[in-house]
């Protein structure tokens, strides 16, 4: 059964991609193009390259730098931080974006402190303020994955490095180093594609054509211009070139790697050293933390209650937290059903690797892409896109938060599957029953951690609600950001607010319920 399902699965998400490419293909052969879009096609893949390029160096950088500084200190809140840096993947992109214009715009607060001296903070629009936003949130959850590895350096090896009296720098390049840098090809691709792939931080940072990208040129060729065959021809060049990306990248080692155990070992550093670390870990933390300050600071002030008093809020929050359940449960069934087919498998078998390419969709199809795939087909097939919306962004955001769902259960479901195959044979426990009383016990907090990913990410996805939203039809970050291009800056600042705490509140009670629930023990 559990093979079926999974199986079932897989070729329904492959049937799925195929109508929406499908889709695709035929809108480039049949509509014309106008040519009102931005043309360049060669100049477009060449940026979106660039800065994601830059921005994955800068991410690297950050991310060695804030894991190598978190390794060596202990402090009070340590834990917090630790915590709030996982967070980094799936807070709102557009929240982000507040937070840095509020910190470091025109009106912000950097402004404010240097004006009386006669300087201006640099502008926060254009390829730096890309680069920032993408190092912030990217930096942050390099940093989370190479703390892990960091932290799981054995104590046999750190006892043989201190007792041959290795510096801290003989230190980081002998055991450090090695230790992360099988991280760093696979947490390095999965960067790059989410930067390729950016769609708000681009669309309201970019600052004009010069740093458009090609999900931005999809996106103002359907909404501004309504020139679908542009749409189509770069979104095919889009698919072409993330393909291009993934292939190679599907060999290099997963980025995803939050269990094992952790080791409790400390090797003291020299005072200069300890400073070095403060000083790093202080600015870095300073440079993440300070937007989300600033969305919450300025976001609570008297622009929330006239954002409260407004029914469409109210109407666009019920959508958010309607379908961001929805297309979590939807992301938790199908890594399920993913997961338990695949621990079935060995290790080489055929039928384990076709069960692991559905997993893909999201970096192999971006947000808009696939936006616009579901909007051609319902335009196909004569359904009302009004009356597809709501289901679109369910299915979507399911695909768009699956590989991250499935990165967190697979490995669980597998070692279960390895440590308990004899003794569920021996007992002849049926599926339900393994499931049942095996499984749900210890998988709380893996679950937990997978719903509440999928569901903050839905809660801030812009990409798919791109093409289908509208003024009857808003989710929060569509409220936002239409507030954003009104010059209601004070409105999108109160949405921003919620939009934060309701990501931070649901990433750490989900799980903690979900461990509750199945009464999990470390």
């Amino acid at each position: 059964m559990r093979a079926l399902t999974g199986a079932a699965i897989a070729i329904a998400i492959a049937v799925l991609i195929a109508a929406l490419l499908l889709a695709l293909f035929i809108a480039g052969r049949t509509i014309p193009t106008t040519g009102s879009t931005v043309t360049g096609v060669a100049r477009l893949v060449g940026m979106s390259a660039i800065q994601a390029a830059l921005s994955t160096l800068l991410s690297l950088a950050a991310g060695i730098a804030l894991a190598w500084s978190l390794d060596r200190l202990r402090f009070f809140g340590r834990g917090f931080i630790v915590g709030l840096l996982s967070t980094a993947l799936v807070l709102p992109a557009l929240v982000i974006v507040s937070g840095l214009v509020a910190v470091w715009g025109r009106n912000g607060w950097v402004n404010a402190l240097i004006e009386p001296l006669g300087l201006n903070a640099p502008s926060i629009f254009g390829l730096g303020g890309i680069l920032a936003a993408h190092t912030l949130l990217n930096g942050a959850f390099s940093g989370r994955i190479f703390l892990d590895r960091l932290e799981a350096i054995p104590p046999d090896k750190l006892k043989l490095g201190r007792s041959l009296g290795l510096s801290a720098w003989r230190r980081f390049t002998v055991i450090d180093i090695p230790a992360i840098a099988g991280s760093i090809p696979g947490a390095g691709a999965t960067i790059f594609l989410l930067c390729f792939t950016s769609f708000p931080i681009v669309l309201v940072l970019g600052g004009g054509p010069a740093n458009q990208t090609l999900e931005v040129a999809i996106y103002q060729a359907v909404r501004l211009d309504f020139d679908l065959g542009a749409a189509v021809r770069l979104a095919i060049v889009q698919l072409v070139v993330c393909a291009a990306i993934i292939i190679p990248a599907s060999s290099l080692s997963p980025a995803a790697a939050f269990f094992g155990r952790r080791s409790r070992y400390r090797w003291p550093d020299s005072r200069a050293v300890t400073a070095t670390q403060t000083g790093i870990l202080s600015i870095l933390l300073l440079g993440f933390l300070t937007p989300l300050i600033a969305v919450l600071a300025r976001g609570m002030g008297p622009a929330l209650a006239a954002v409260l008093a407004q029914p469409n809020f109210w109407r666009a929050l019920w959508t958010s937290l309607t379908i961001g359940t929805l297309s979590a449960l939807l992301t938790l069934m199908l890594a399920l059903g993913l997961g338990m087919a695949r621990a079935l498998e060995p290790r080489q078998s055929l039928l384990r690797t076709a069960l692991g390419v559905p997993v893909f969709t999201y970096l192999a199809v971006p947000a808009v892409v696939l936006s616009l795939g579901f909007f051609l087909l319902a335009r196909f097939i004569g359904v009302p896109t009004s009356a597809a919306a709501p289901v679109v962004l369910v299915i979507a955001n399911a695909l768009l938060a699956l590989p991250f769902a499935f990165a967190t259960l697979n490995p669980p479901l597998e070692a279960i599957a390895r440590r308990n195959k004899k003794l569920i044979r021996a007992l002849g426990l049926s599926s339900t029953a393994q499931w049942r009383r095996i499984e749900w016990p210890l998988l709380g907090r893996p679950i937990g951690y997978a719903l509440a990913v999928a569901f903050v990410f839905s809660l801030g996805d812009l990409g798919v609600i791109s093409l289908f939203g509208t003024s009857e039809f808003s989710t929060l970050p569509w409220l936002m950001y239409r507030a954003l291009g009104a010059y209601r800056s004070a409105d999108a600042e109160a949405i921003g607010a919620i939009l934060l705490v309701l990501s931070l509140s649901a990433f750490i009670a989900i799980p903690k319920l979900f461990e509750v629930l199945t009464h999990a023990r470390d």
